[in-house]
């Protein structure tokens, strides 16, 4: 059985984006942010920002939706970025934090965007 996947953006603080896919979203985050091979373009441009994630299926899913972000125009991505994350808060900050409790009154997770 395939398992699922995910296509993310990255971004630097001055919102240069790189488009990726994996099949485990924060390891791989981790290794973006970990800058382990100098010479490759998220550590060359700082970029290190989790600003946007979908989940699919299938990694065939994610590596198809991958493409279509990639042949996207810069301004549609951001779009996309905006409605998901309008703050462009790094997404992957709260990994490893405890999780906030959800709002007795509606019983939703707080608002993080």
């Amino acid at each position: 059985m395939e398992k699922g996947g995910y296509v993310y953006i990255l971004s630097s603080k001055g919102r240069r984006l790189y488009t990726g896919v994996t099949a485990h979203l924060q390891i791989r985050v981790t290794q973006h942010k970990s800058k382990s091979d100098p010479t490759s373009f998220t550590p060359r441009y700082n970029i290190d920002q989790l600003v946007y994630y979908e989940c699919c299926a299938t990694i065939g899913e994610a590596i198809a939706r991958e493409s279509m972000i990639k042949n996207m125009h810069r301004g549609r991505k951001i779009e996309m970025i905006l409605a998901m994350n309008r703050t462009w808060q790094d997404l992957s900050e709260p990994w490893g934090k405890p999780v906030p409790p959800f709002d007795e009154r509606t019983l939703r997770p707080p608002e993080t965007f």
